[in-house]
């Protein structure tokens, strides 16, 4: 058996189209078109390059882009006071902050100084706690996409046996409250965790998002799984650096139902979740119902 690929680039693109399109109703109804803040501290190359390819997306999806690159040298109470400025533009329905922010900068205190009905990475505690107590607010974007490709490829998740391996934040916790709220029945995994890989031949739906390259090995996986790899991690091969994810692809194909590939199954989906949280934000914060975007809204 060879696992079907779940093209990640194809449903982002699919997404794009209907936010796309819900935009021209909400500019119709308020006059304005729904707006992005992303602020970047410091001049760290792959951020700059994340912050410049959101505002292009932003632009191309029919919104307004609000970019703000701020020195290294940003003090805290200076980043503090921008949030504070972004918190009353009512032009700006979404704050994002690129992070990591640079040494001697208080990352929860920036995150939680954010409107949380601006939240659109979904890390306030706000918008945790609602995620949490099965209330709608704004999920984190990468656990978004993840839960968005798992019912695009298996329809219903009720019942399901899921693994999660990773517990952060940013990533581990929100996916297994989505898979929760699903009704799946869900394992975390973690680096204390005994016997992972009995625990990951028990599931149904494998979550890696652990950053290790290719830790989760082919023969874990059981038959007929749906395999999600949130990792990546450059190794090098054959005198090249070449992208991989935190699962072993080569041999999870051979025994999964389906899986992601690294690149080109989460990556692509993580931007325009982002661009789905902002739109669904503007609508909210119109009072406004809500987009019909996704298959399913949290």
């Amino acid at each position: 058996m060879t696992a079907t690929i779940i093209d990640g680039k194809a449903f982002a693109e699919g997404l794009g189209q209907r936010i796309a399109e819900a935009i021209p109703a909400f500019a119709a109804r308020t006059g304005r078109r729904p707006g992005l803040a992303v602020v970047l501290v410091g001049t760290d190359p792959a951020s700059e390059v994340y912050v410049r390819s959101k505002g292009r997306m932003a632009r191309k999806l029919g919104m307004e882009s609000f970019e703000h690159v701020l020195p290294e040298t940003t003090s805290q109470a200076e980043l503090l006071a921008l949030v504070a400025r972004l918190n009353t533009d009512d032009r700006v329905d979404g704050i994002l902050v690129q992070l990591p922010l640079p040494k001697g900068l208080d990352s929860l205190a920036v995150v939680e100084a954010i409107d949380p009905a601006k939240d659109v990475d979904g890390l306030h505690p706000m918008s945790a706690g609602r995620l949490a107590s099965g209330l709608p607010g704004l999920v984190s974007c990468t656990p978004l996409g993840c839960i968005m490709l798992l019912e695009a490829t298996l329809g219903s998740l009720s019942g399901r046996d899921a693994i999660v391996v990773g517990r952060s934040i940013l990533v581990g916790k929100p996916m297994a409250q989505l898979l929760l709220a699903r009704d799946c029945t869900v394992t975390i995994a973690h680096s204390r965790t005994r016997d992972l890989p009995a625990k990951v031949a028990q599931a149904d739906i494998v979550v890696a998002a652990v950053g290790a390259a290719e830790m989760i090995r082919g023969e874990w996986i059981r038959p007929g799984a749906t395999v999600i790899d949130i990792g990546t991690s450059r190794v090098e091969r054959d005198g090249r650096k070449t992208l991989v994810g935190d699962v072993d692809f080569a041999g999870a194909k051979e025994r999964a139902g389906a899986i992601t590939p690294v690149p080109g199954g989460v990556g692509p989906m993580t931007i325009m979740t982002l661009m789905h949280n902002a739109v669904l934000a503007a609508h909210r914060r119109a009072g406004l119902p809500d987009p019909v975007i996704s298959e399913r809204e949290d």
